[in-house]
């Protein structure tokens, strides 16, 4: 019972972690994040396991994360509100060339991030040709370009 009470708890501080993080931090990961996330996943290792590495205590724990991530999308489907407060909702970060500071600061979202995004996805090269920059629910950026008359 142990290491399901600890396997619900490291599960429940990493998706408040990651919700808290941003939208971005996983999105595009870079080589300094990869390794922050390898490091993450062994000190998790450690604290839901401790000193029980049976084949048992590794079952259960499997079956407790799939568990969470199950009940959690049910919730999700079933009550709307818990999909905002898990995944929170696409954003609209710039509208018509505009930029939406405010939001982009709380999404960790600079000027260079939509920019990249627009030229990689749609060969875009300045802000006025943006009709909408979304953040999507990924964290993946979204540029619509404006229409050309």
């Amino acid at each position: 019972m142990e290491s399901v009470i600890r396997g619900l708890a490291v599960y429940a501080f990493l998706l408040l972690v990651f919700r808290l993080a941003g939208k971005r931090t996983l999105s595009e990961t870079t080589n300094f994040e990869l390794v922050l996330l390898l490091i993450i996943s062994e000190t998790t290792q450690q604290a839901m396991v401790g000193y029980d590495q049976s084949m048992t205590n590794a079952f259960l724990l499997i079956l407790t994360l799939v568990g969470c991530t199950v009940t959690l999308a049910w919730f999700k489907q079933r009550f709307p509100v818990w999909d905002r407060v898990l995944d929170d909702i696409p954003t609209i970060v710039v509208e018509n060339g505009h930029m939406h500071k405010d939001r982009m600061a709380r999404l960790h979202v600079d000027e260079g991030d939509i920019l990249e995004s627009a030229r990689e996805f749609q060969a875009i090269e300045s802000m006025d040709q943006i009709k909408y920059a979304i953040v999507e629910r990924n964290g993946v950026i979204t540029v619509i370009p404006k229409r050309s008359r």
